[in-house]
């Protein structure tokens, strides 16, 4: 949203109007109408009306019926950075490979301006699997993701990504934190129970750039094979994911 209190000296008051819909639309699960719009930002919805067709007409925003939300155009947008489609361009084969010797699906997380989005994911094969859709954010603190990109960033990285998270009531950082980063630091990965779907276990590793840096996180999120006793236990699925980021980072460091 646009802060009140911004008395830069080029005001833009349009541009601020599309921005605030923006935002708002992306931090609200459901579709919006004009009247919640506009009762929202404290607008009439006269003086947004025009401003949402134009944003629905460029495709940023698509309508269903007499209720908008925003589409995949910013995250489209945003993956032709280069940085993001070099990324994404190397994984996807990594995590395939893995996803066909694993039979589990994987997702690569990424940190961005206080959030952690999915960037890319890979579904297992056959007709089962649990996956995480492009483009959601994921928890910081309460998921191996999080962990992770916490453990293996500098502490005054870490400092800043906590900084510019917008922390939800359920989730303050517990206070255990810092000792579980340190040992997700020595072991080189991240293997917890998810805390947010019953029977999942999180495996995580992260993935490093050539001056060990990381860049992001890969993501298995173990599901149990009742079906097929042959397929990868957990601690085969761990260790052919530690390898899959291993070859991740190396094809980013050449």
């Amino acid at each position: 949203m646009s802060d009140p209190e911004d008395e830069g000296r080029y005001r833009a008051p349009a541009l601020d109007k599309g921005l605030d819909m923006i935002e708002l639309l992306a931090a609200t699960e459901e579709g919006m109408t004009l009247k919640d719009i506009s009762s929202a930002l404290g607008r009439s919805p006269t003086e947004l009306y025009r401003m949402l067709d134009r944003l629905a007409r460029r495709g940023y925003v698509a309508r269903q019926g007499d209720t908008y939300e925003l589409t995949m155009k910013l995250f489209l947008l945003a993956h032709r950075r280069p940085p993001i489609r070099r990324l994404v361009g190397l994984a996807t084969p990594v995590m395939r490979r893995f996803t066909a010797a694993a039979e589990q699906a994987c997702h690569l997380v990424k940190y961005d301006r206080g959030d952690l989005v999915v960037i890319a994911q890979v579904e297992a094969p056959g007709y089962w699997g649990l996956a995480i859709r492009v483009g959601a954010r994921v928890g910081m603190v309460n998921t191996g993701s999080g962990h992770v990109l916490l453990a293996f960033a500098p502490e005054y990285e870490r400092a800043l990504m906590f900084e510019e998270h917008e922390w939800m009531p359920h989730e303050a950082p517990p206070p255990n934190l810092d000792a579980r980063l340190e040992q997700v630091r020595a072991q080189g990965y991240e293997s917890m129970e998810s805390q947010q779907t019953a029977g999942v276990m999180n495996l995580s590793v992260p993935i490093l750039a050539s001056d060990g840096s990381v860049l992001a996180a890969l993501t298995c999120p173990f599901v149990l094979r009742l079906d097929n006793h042959e397929a990868p236990d957990r601690d085969q699925v761990l260790r052919l994911l530690i390898q899959a980021g291993k070859d991740l980072s190396g094809s980013l460091s050449s």
